[in-house]
């Protein structure tokens, strides 16, 4: 069994980028948007960890 989560929540992010919830959520969605348009299944609200590190520099 999997240990941990591994997604995001857009609470998360909102704390880790120090910005207001709504604008989390809209970073969330854009990313989503981008995994859906490559075929991926996405979660509403939540973002892997691995490709929200991906997207912004300093995190990974």
């Amino acid at each position: 069994m999997i240990q941990g989560s591994l997604y995001y929540t857009a609470n998360e992010v909102m704390e880790m980028l120090g910005i207001s919830r709504g604008h989390a959520y809209k970073i969330v969605k854009q990313l989503n948007d981008e995994l859906a348009s490559k075929g991926f299944i996405v979660v509403a609200g939540r973002i892997p960890k691995k490709y929200f590190a991906e997207h912004f520099y300093g995190l990974v």
